[in-house]
């Protein structure tokens, strides 16, 4: 598997089948902030993302949002309306940030698996972390200057990969 390759690649987060990572003795669930839980032009998730959430924590996952994004009372404030522990500036790609989220949920790496929508700074920490990763598509087109430059070579790469609808 390529440091740029995801565990799975799915349309949203709420498409992600909560039962059967529960199954898969997944116990803890790091999720990006920016696209992935919240559409980068919006201030809140979406309904259908928070009622995942709420599945998720009721089947007893342990939730983390590990965020790139340096508007630290964004993420807290995100993360508060939504219940979950939370880490800003986490400087994904490096995977130290992910390693404090197992900290905070007490699990092992074989334990989590990490959700977000860019496969150079989400996927490529969790790999680097050893940590399955789930690529999940941008939840809106509106994207940092730097990140519209990424996503031209990510296109390029998830060329073959199919995306679970």
């Amino acid at each position: 598997m390529s440091l740029f390759s995801p565990t799975r690649y799915v349309a949203s987060v709420d498409r992600i089948d909560l039962e059967e990572l529960f199954a898969r003795g997944k116990r803890a669930i790091l999720l990006d902030r920016d696209n992935t839980l919240v559409p980068r032009d919006r201030a809140a998730a979406p309904d259908e993302v928070a009622a995942w959430l709420d599945r998720a924590k009721a089947l007893g996952f342990r939730l983390c949002m590990v965020s790139n994004n340096w508007h630290r009372d964004q993420v807290m404030r995100s993360a508060g309306e939504l219940g979950l522990e939370a880490i800003s500036h986490a400087m994904k790609p490096a995977p130290f940030a992910l390693n404090a989220g197992l900290k905070r949920t007490g699990v092992s790496k074989d334990e989590a698996v990490m959700v977000g929508d860019q496969l150079y700074t989400d996927v490529w920490a969790g790999n680097l972390a050893g940590i399955d990763t789930i690529l999940v598509k941008p939840q809106a087109t509106a994207d940092l200057w730097y990140t519209q430059i990424f996503r031209i070579f990510e296109r390029r790469a998830l060329r073959n990969l199919t995306c679970e609808e």
